[in-house]
């Protein structure tokens, strides 16, 4: 794999840039940083595929396109599923000796929501990473079906309100909590999953290029803050992504080879999740007396998992 250099911000984010600007993503919205993040890590060839998303949309109004690379859409649900068809393929001619550029290196890798990732692309999903093929897929966490009015998903926090989890005089918005999406694909047995956010680059890059130099399938989540959905001003993009990593709602680290846990960033100063839950609008109606217990019990929430992080990196479990 040829690896990229990251020491240098203003160097990296114009080294190979493969994601054109031209596409029509809400002002502020992180799932560019991530993207182009990745296809800056690496000078390998890339095969990318998308779910039906805001991505996927919003990069690809025909005839036009953002990807400057080979790139995959068949529907909502079925990025992992098309990406592997195509790794299969690579496999196969390359076996067979009938590529032009045989010892070219290809990275096969699929982006998909939150909403098309925890749910309707679950079962995809869920069988490649058992049938073990070679590939990364990244999900791009925004918490809600942000293509599609916003939505409450099984990656929507407890307490935030969305069009189907409305919060009013009855109700504190999404009554359940946020799957864990990182371990339930670290229970597949992939070699390398992580948990990563665009405000911390270069982790985020580092995190990348190890899931695309592992053999096998890998799964990163990203933290992708919606401002439309999240009802945040768009320029505080990286601030609001501060408070989310901050305040350890959003936990980075990794899991290798299933059992091997390394916290991959901690906050010099942890901030509380009443001044992350505060910077958006979606959580406004917590504040109100009758429902400030659901702050708290988002914080114990937050102690604990941060708890058993430690311990699990502690203990190599």
């Amino acid at each position: 794999m040829a690896i990229t250099s990251i020491k240098n911000l203003k160097e990296f984010s114009t080294n190979n840039d493969r994601f054109e600007g031209a596409h029509t993503l809400c002002p502020g919205c992180a799932h560019s940083m991530i993207v182009r993040e990745l296809m800056n890590c690496t000078d390998d060839n890339l095969v990318i595929s998308a779910n039906t998303g805001c991505l996927e949309v919003s990069t690809a109004v025909y005839p036009f396109t953002s990807w400057d690379t080979s790139w995959i859409h068949i529907g909502f649900e079925n990025a992992a599923t098309a990406v592997t068809g195509a790794e299969v393929m690579h496999k196969v001619r390359k076996k067979k000796g009938t590529l032009k550029d045989n010892d070219a290196p290809v990275k096969f890798v699929a982006f998909g929501g939150d909403g098309s990732t925890f749910d309707i692309g679950f079962q995809w999903l869920s069988g490649a990473m058992e049938r073990d093929h070679d590939f990364t897929y990244i999900c791009l966490d925004n918490e809600n079906y942000a293509n599609t009015g916003g939505q409450r998903s099984s990656a929507t926090p407890i307490g935030a309100t969305t069009s189907t989890s409305v919060a009013g005089t009855h109700s504190y918005g999404k009554k359940e909590k946020k799957k864990d999406i990182v371990a339930i694909m670290a229970a597949h047995g992939a070699p390398y999953v992580a948990q990563l956010a665009p405000n911390k680059w270069k982790i985020m890059a580092k995190g990348f290029q190890k899931a695309l130099e592992t053999e096998g399938p890998c799964f990163i989540n990203t933290v992708s803050p919606c401002c439309t959905e999240w009802k945040f001003d768009p320029k505080d993009t990286i601030n609001l992504t501060d408070l989310a990593t901050d305040s350890l709602m959003f936990p980075i680290y990794e899991i290798i080879d299933a059992h091997e846990l390394n916290i991959l960033y901690r906050p010099k100063n942890v901030i509380s999740a009443e001044d992350y839950l505060g910077a958006q609008g979606r959580y406004k109606h917590l504040f109100k007396p009758q429902y400030r217990h659901i702050i708290d019990l988002i914080q114990s929430d937050i102690d604990k998992y941060w708890n058993m992080l430690q311990k699990r990196e502690e203990a190599r479990v």
